[in-house]
């Protein structure tokens, strides 16, 4: 065997180590494990280059490393990165309710000049008949464009709390804040009933605990040795799956079919969606997306989106036609855009496919 042989053995069973162990920390859940963790928040090419190399090496080895490579690659792709690859539906001529989350950061949108038009033109261009926005705190102190609210929003009906807004071409009624505990784990989201043709909906709000402290300790911890960190990260994930627990049990409680759109602040993966998923809720993505949906990263310095932390998640009474992800202009979140079918909703306006 020839040296190069042998090192392209090596990298080729090194990356499928790494893979499968990647790939049965995420399956027992990466918060259990605190680099998972951390890993799970990472630029995805720090697995995937990897496995291309892999893939690449292998191909001066025989059938059996191809495939052993390919399998690697198949794990990042597909249990680390969430390729959602959906199956063909049959016809549904059910009307279709468009349903658009987003997190608009509109403290960064008043400090630019045209940042609540940019907006206004990612909502005109989805023509969603529910958007559910978060972090919109500053719509309601804005004076720069004069009504921000109404220029964002239109004529739909509104509700708003804190940095929660929804709004929607249907009536809403019941609306209330959810709250998780007191404390930093507090506030999570607010709930209204949409009244949709002939159905009734709870439609929660959601923005969970953002990671970004605990992401930054540990950051620090491991570069510059300061304590801590590690136990950081470790409070800031017990705080966000205590709120998708309250979350999921909310859900459970709630009389009427459910949809869950927000800013969940975790990975398709994290133990925090998969606590919302066991209360019988499906993500729209995985089940009628194509692609990685990935909706966070493009206002880092790497200026590509690498993190699906922004969902849509609905119950069994509730089929999904289509789920997207808008545009970067806007906000460091981009929105996603979920086609839903609801049944007995003979009223809801038809939207395109």
């Amino acid at each position: 065997m020839s040296a190069a042989a042998a090192l392209a053995r090596v990298v080729v069973g090194a990356v499928f180590t790494v893979a499968g162990m990647v790939w049965v920390g995420y399956r027992l859940g990466p918060e259990r494990f605190w680099p998972l963790a951390l890993l799970q928040y990472l630029p995805y090419p720090i697995l995937l280059v990897p496995a291309a190399v892999g893939v690449l090496c292998s191909w001066a080895l025989g059938r059996g490393w191809r495939i052993v490579a390919l399998a690697a690659l198949a794990m990042v792709l597909g249990g680390a990165m969430g390729l959602a690859i959906p199956l063909p539906l049959a016809a549904d001529e059910r009307p279709r309710v468009r349903l658009m989350t987003w997190n608009i950061k509109a403290s960064l949108a008043s400090e630019r000049p045209d940042g609540f038009a940019a907006l206004a033109r990612e909502l005109d261009r989805h023509a969603p008949d529910i958007v559910v926005v978060q972090d919109a705190q500053e719509l309601d102190s804005h004076r720069g464009i004069g009504k921000p609210v109404a220029a964002l929003f239109g004529d739909r009906h509104r509700f708003a709390l804190g940095q929660f807004v929804i709004a929607s071409r249907f009536p809403l009624r019941d609306c209330a804040s959810g709250f998780a505990s007191s404390g930093a784990a507090g506030q999570a989201w607010v709930r209204c009933t949409v009244a949709i043709g002939g159905s009734d909906v709870d439609l929660y709000n959601v923005h969970l605990r953002t990671p970004r402290l605990g992401l930054d300790a540990t950051r620090r911890e491991l570069l510059h040795g300061e304590d801590g960190g590690v136990e950081d990260l470790e409070r800031n994930v017990a705080e966000r799956l205590q709120q998708s627990r309250a979350l999921a049990a909310a859900v459970r409680a709630g009389p009427r079919p459910a949809i869950v759109a927000g800013d969940l602040n975790a990975p398709p993966p994290s133990l925090v969606v998969r606590t919302l998923l066991k209360a019988g809720l499906r993500d729209a993505h995985a089940g009628a997306g194509l692609g990685f949906g990935f909706t966070y990263g493009h206002a880092f310095r790497w200026r590509f989106s690498f993190l699906r932390i922004d969902h849509v998640l609905v119950g069994p009474a509730i089929g999904v036609a289509g789920s997207t992800t808008g545009g970067a202009q806007g906000s460091p979140h981009r929105p996603v855009i979920a086609d839903l079918v609801l049944a007995g909703a003979g009223a809801a306006r038809l939207v395109r496919p």
